[in-house]
C-alpha cells in the first residue's frame, strides 16, 4: 500500500481523519446516489465517483461522504442508517468481514445475475469469496457485494543479513524463520521477528493466517455455526501447531520486547531501525522504507540519502520511473517474498480489502448497481492502486506494465489472492464477536500453554456464535 511516495493508507489506517457522519437522512433525490466509503481511500474513491458521474451523461450523480477512520465506527454508522431505513443510503464501502452479518440482517441487495457473471469472470478467487454468503433464505451462496480492492501481507526480510551473517536464503516457513533469527542473534545480528501481537484485529489476522497455513480453520466454511478448532484430531493438531508458532515468536531469545503491543506501525519501525530480521506486514512498508531510508533514518541504508530530494515536495510525489532505482537499492538489503508457511504446507495469508454493496434501503437500486460497476471497473481499480496504494482484485491488472512498475511485489500479491493461498477470516454473522473473544484469549501472546488454549479458544468461539460472553 502507499506504493508511490508518501504512505497513503496502511493496513490499520494512516490517512487523515475524515468527518464523522452523525445524522441519518430519511429521503432521497432522484438520480443522486449517496456513497459512503471508509475514510482511508475516500479521496481516491471520490475522484472516480466524480468521473463515473460525468461519464453517466446525467443519468446519475454520486455524492461521496467519508465514514470514520475506525472500522468499528464505520460499521456502527452504516448499521444505524440501515436499521433506521435511511432511503438516502445507496452505496457503501463494506469491510470484507461484514458480508455475512449485513446480508443476514437484510441490509444488502444481492448482485443481479447478469452482473454476477461479469464480476466473477474478472475477480480473483480470494477477494470474490469475501463478498459471497448464503443467508437462511438463500438456496445457495450468492454475491452480495462487488470487490473494489484487496490486500494481503507479505514476508519482509533483511536480505543482507541473511546473505552475510546467516548465510542462508530467505525462509519460506515460520520454523525456519525462528531458526535463522537465532543464528543471526548469536552472531551479533538482528533477531526479532516483527508481527502484530497487540489485542486488536491485527492479532486475529496473524493467528488466522498461521492457523490456515497449518491446515486449520476457526469455523466450518460450509457450516459457520460449527467450530473447527478442535472437532477432529487433525484440526486440533493444526490449532496446537499454530499456537506453538505464535508462542515461539513471542518468547524466543531476542524477541521483540514490545510484541504484545505491536501493530503494523511498530512492526515497520522495528524493521527500519535495524532490530528485526523478519517482518510480516502489508505492502505499504516498501514505500515507507524508501522514503525513510532516503531521509537517512534507516541505519543500514544510509547510501540512499542521495535520493532525498525525490521526496522533498509532499505535493509532488516521485514517479514510478524515478522510484525504480530507489527500489532497486532498497532491495539489495531489504526484500520481500510470499507469506511464510507452516512446515511443508502451502502458506495462506489473511485477506483485507473492501467491497462495494448496494443498501436495501436505497430507492434507486438498479442505478446504484450501474454506479457500483463503474466504481469497481478495471480503470478505477488501477487508479486506486496507483494513488491510494490498494491492490486491485481484477486479475488482468497484474499484467499491466504501469501497475507492475508501481508494485514490484505484484506476482506475490496475485499468488496470495488465489483460493489456494488466500485465508479468509471466519465467514459468520457473528464475526465481530468471534474476533473479539479470540483476541482476548490470545492476549498476551505466549502467556499460555498451546495445548490448554485450544479448548478455551473453541469454547470462546462457540459462545460468540451463540451470542454469549461477548464481553471478554
Amino acid at each position: 500500500m502507499g506504493i508511490r511516495g508518501k504512505v497513503v493508507i496502511a493496513a490499520a489506517a494512516l490517512a487523515t481523519l475524515a468527518p464523522i457522519v452523525t445524522a441519518c437522512g430519511s429521503g432521497y433525490e432522484a438520480g443522486v446516489l449517496n456513497l459512503y466509503p471508509p475514510a482511508d481511500g475516500a479521496d481516491s474513491v471520490k475522484v472516480q465517483a466524480d468521473k463515473c458521474s460525468k461519464e453517466s451523461g446525467g443519468e446519475y450523480r454520486i455524492v461521496t461522504t467519508a465514514l470514520p477512520k475506525a472500522a468499528d465506527d464505520q460499521r456502527l454508522q452504516l448499521a444505524r442508517r440501515l436499521s433506521g431505513n435511511d432511503h438516502s443510503l445507496d452505496l457503501m464501502g463494506m469491510d470484507v468481514v461484514w458480508t455475512a452479518e449485513f446480508a443476514d440482517a437484510g441490509w444488502l441487495v444481492p448482485v443481479p445475475d447478469d452482473l454476477v457473471a461479469q464480476v466473477t469472470a474478472r475477480t480473483l478467487g480470494g477477494p470474490l469469496e469475501t463478498a459471497q454468503w448464503k443467508t437462511p433464505g438463500d438456496a445457495a451462496e450468492r454475491l452480495y457485494a462487488i470487490p473494489i480492492w484487496t490486500n494481503t501481507q507479505l514476508l519482509w526480510y533483511r536480505k543482507d543479513v541473511l546473505a552475510d551473517t546467516v548465510r542462508q536464503p530467505a525462509a519460506t516457513n515460520w520454523e525456519r524463520m525462528l531458526e535463522q533469527a537465532q543464528v543471526s542473534l548469536g552472531k551479533g545480528g538482528p533477531g526479532q521477528i516483527m508481527v502484530q501481537g497487540k489485542q486488536y484485529e491485527g492479532l486475529m489476522v496473524w493467528f488466522n493466517s498461521v492457523l490456515a497455513s497449518a491446515g486449520g480453520q476457526i469455523v466450518d466454511p460450509d457450516n459457520p455455526s460449527k467450530v473447527t478448532l478442535n472437532d477432529t484430531p487433525a484440526h486440533r493438531a493444526a490449532t496446537v501447531k499454530a499456537l506453538q508458532i505464535l508462542k515461539a515468536v513471542a518468547t524466543a531469545p531476542g524477541h521483540d520486547p514490545s510484541l504484545t503491543n505491536g501493530d503494523e506501525t511498530s512492526s515497520r519501525l522495528g524493521m527500519e531501525n535495524g532490530s528485526a530480521l523478519y517482518e510480516v506486514n502489508w505492502p505499504f512498508v516498501l514505500a515507507s522504507m524508501r522514503e525513510n531510508a532516503s531521509a537517512g533514518s534507516v541505519p543500514y541504508l544510509t547510501d540512499l540519502q542521495k535520493y532525498k530530494n525525490l521526496f522533498a515536495d509532499p505535493n509532488n510525489s516521485p514517479t514510478d520511473a524515478q522510484l525504480a532505482p530507489v527500489t532497486k537499492a532498497v532491495r539489495q538489503k531489504f526484500d520481500f517474498g510470499p507469506y511464510p508457511g507452516v512446515g511443508d504446507l502451502p502458506a495462506k495469508s489473511t485477506l483485507g480489502g473492501l467491497n462495494i454493496a448496494v443498501a436495501s434501503t436505497s430507492q434507486q437500486k438498479d442505478l446504484a448497481f450501474k454506479a457500483a460497476m463503474c466504481l469497481t471497473s478495471a480503470d478505477a481499480q488501477k487508479y486506486y492502486s496507483l494513488n491510494a496504494g490498494t491492490p486491485p482484485v481484477i486479475s488482468s491488472l497484474y499484467s499491466d506494465p504501469e501497475f507492475r512498475a508501481a508494485y514490484p511485489m505484484a506476482d506475490d500479491i496475485k499468488l496470495q489472492l488465489e483460493p489456494d493461498h488466500a485465508a479468509l477470516r471466519p465467514k459468520s454473522p457473528q464475526y465481530q464477536s468471534i474476533s473479539t473473544l479470540v483476541q482476548a484469549k490470545l492476549s498476551p501472546v505466549g502467556a499460555w500453554d498451546p495445548q490448554n488454549l485450544v479448548d478455551q479458544l473453541a469454547d470462546a468461539v462457540q459462545k460468540a456464535i451463540n451470542g454469549e460472553g461477548i464481553i471478554p
